[in-house]
């Protein structure tokens, strides 16, 4: 009989266990549950905010152009009242420039009035070696000294015209530094290196800086190998005073030289056509530009295209222009003297 209590004690505690950890079990499953619908909610609500926006940009996009133009970014930037101004002034800079008012217009000393215009600046193109034909010339047909002088007071100004040694500062600049210093004739161009095959751009240079030194009618380019009927040259111009526009010389065409190595080779014959052949324009012996034009080159002169010679380059800068062809045959340089203001030396 006292074996019944010791058997029934450990039924009843095996069956208390269960009891007791039911309830937590219960509350881990609801939260569980509500974590569950926490995140779930989230996810959908972050997909439904993706959706809306990614057919907000789609609405947008379509009623936008894919490529902006200029004007399309300039409206966005705000700028447009910008950019009207930065065109005005560019206008009010090149009418500014074209009127004569330039950085660093300096006149030389020894030239005209500044107040009262020239008739004409002569430029004589001249070279390193070429002294003693400049000491022929200033004995002839070009005044020196005081009758240089006088001549610019009539109006007239002529200058030898010359570069830099591609030697900046070498014996060949210091000579011609001297002899100016002694003689006040020469234009020296000092952004200019002094080489045969660098006459084209030297035309560039010497109208640029003939406008920016002198205010005159007319700008005459001379060669070295030329002699003046200086008077005569006068008279001719005087005549054709105020004629804007002027493009003045003895007018000639020619053959486009495509053979590398022959004379007068011109790199760029190809864009002379299929017939080769140069357009009308004035003999690089001596070139006359009324003062807009001579202004055109100064203006522009950083995008002129020069070719293989200073003549025909000059005249295809004038091909673009109101430009006035004026073909006197007093201006073909030759032998022969008579009815020219021009020849051979």
């Amino acid at each position: 009989m006292e074996s019944l209590p010791t058997t029934a004690k450990p039924q009843r505690r095996g069956r208390s266990k269960p009891s007791q950890t039911f309830k937590p079990s219960i509350f881990m499953a609801f939260f569980s549950c509500l974590a569950w619908l926490y995140v779930a909610g989230r996810l959908w609500q972050d997909a439904e905010n993706r959706k809306l926006l990614t057919s907000l940009l789609q609405k947008n996009a379509s009623q936008r152009p894919m490529i902006l133009s200029v004007e399309d970014k300039l409206q966005v930037l705000g700028c447009k009242d910008l950019e009207r101004r930065i065109v005005e002034v560019e206008m009010h800079l090149t009418l500014a420039k074209s009127q004569g008012y330039l950085k660093n217009q300096l006149r030389q000393s020894g030239s005209s009035d500044p107040s009262r215009k020239l008739l004409a600046v002569i430029g004589v193109y001249t070279g390193f070696g070429s002294r003693l034909k400049r000491n022929v010339f200033r004995g002839s047909w070009m005044p020196k000294g005081d009758a240089l002088k006088k001549l610019e007071e009539r109006g007239v100004v002529i200058r030898f015209v010359i570069g830099r040694s591609a030697n900046r500062g070498d014996s060949l600049d210091r000579n011609i530094d001297k002899e100016n210093s002694s003689t006040k004739d020469f234009l020296i161009l000092e952004g200019h290196e002094e080489a045969d095959d660098l006459l084209p751009k030297k035309a560039k240079f010497f109208f640029s800086a003939a406008v920016q030194n002198w205010d005159a009618d007319f700008y005459v380019k001379v060669d070295d190998n030329i002699d003046l009927d200086l008077e005569g040259l006068i008279g001719l111009l005087e005549r054709r005073r105020g004629q804007d526009g002027s493009y003045i010389g003895c007018m000639k065409s020619g053959d486009v030289i495509a053979d590398e190595g022959k004379q007068w080779y011109e790199p760029d014959w190809w864009r002379f056509g299929d017939e080769k052949s140069y357009f009308r324009h004035a003999s690089g012996s001596l070139v006359i530009l009324s003062k807009n034009l001579a202004q055109y080159i100064n203006i522009n002169s950083a995008s002129l295209k020069t070719y293989a010679h200073d003549d025909v380059s000059v005249g295809a800068w004038m091909i673009g222009l109101q430009a006035t062809h004026i073909d006197d045959s007093r201006l073909c340089c030759s032998s022969v003297s008579q009815d020219k203001v021009c020849y051979v030396a």
